[in-house]
């Protein structure tokens, strides 16, 4: 039995979107990432510095929790990205642009790694590839205020780093969907575009 199914994606690639529509779809729990009760996601894009180590050990620590709620689950789980995210795209990321410092990084990188011996890798991980212009139009479809603050060159830098790991991911098994040219809310032909290729992941999964 497939367990653990997550999509990963920048941000307004799409993936909350899709895990909330394949749930429905397959009768899967959908796990969503904490937005619109997290403490700090305000803060952080008014003043990033300030306010990006507290963000990331909060969306660390959410994140570790759904690990153990997956793990204790009897059903199948599909989760709103993964705590590998957390750690090698956008700490990396905030790590790399001076937002959070080497202090605070290292400390940060120890929690994870403690972390890390008791996860498992989802049994299939669906990555939306998207470049910025389906990004920003996706971001400014879903209209949170908060989010009007973030920078192209902020999202640009997160997309290298999404493509580094996607290209040495190793953990499990991969799904790469390129969304760029796909509208899966709005054209049923492209949703079942993606099923599709879900389904066939799944088959081989067991085959």
């Amino acid at each position: 039995m497939i367990k653990h199914i997550a999509v990963s994606g920048n941000i307004g690639s799409g993936k909350t979107t899709l895990a909330e529509k394949l749930a429905r779809h397959y009768h899967w729990t959908p796990l969503y990432e904490s937005v619109e009760h997290n403490p700090y996601l305000r803060d952080f894009y008014s003043d990033m510095t300030r306010w990006a180590f507290h963000l990331q050990i909060y969306f660390l620590n959410s994140r570790f929790n759904q690990v153990r709620t997956i793990r204790e689950s009897e059903k199948t789980i599909i989760q709103d990205r993964t705590i590998y995210e957390d750690a090698y795209i956008f700490a990396a990321n905030l790590h790399r642009s001076g937002h959070i410092n080497d202090r605070d990084y290292q400390s940060y990188l120890d929690i994870f790694h403690s972390m890390i011996h008791f996860v498992q890798p989802p049994d299939l991980l669906i990555y939306l590839k998207a470049d910025i212009p389906k990004l920003v139009q996706q971001i400014a479809r879903r209209n949170r205020d908060f989010e009007y603050n973030i920078k192209l060159e902020y999202l640009k830098t997160l997309n290298e780093h999404y493509e580094s790991w996607i290209r040495s991911y190793k953990a499990g098994k991969l799904l790469v969907i390129d969304v760029n040219n796909l509208d899966f809310v709005e054209r049923i032909e492209d949703f079942s575009f993606i099923v599709n290729r879900v389904e066939l992941e799944i088959n081989n999964l067991f085959s």
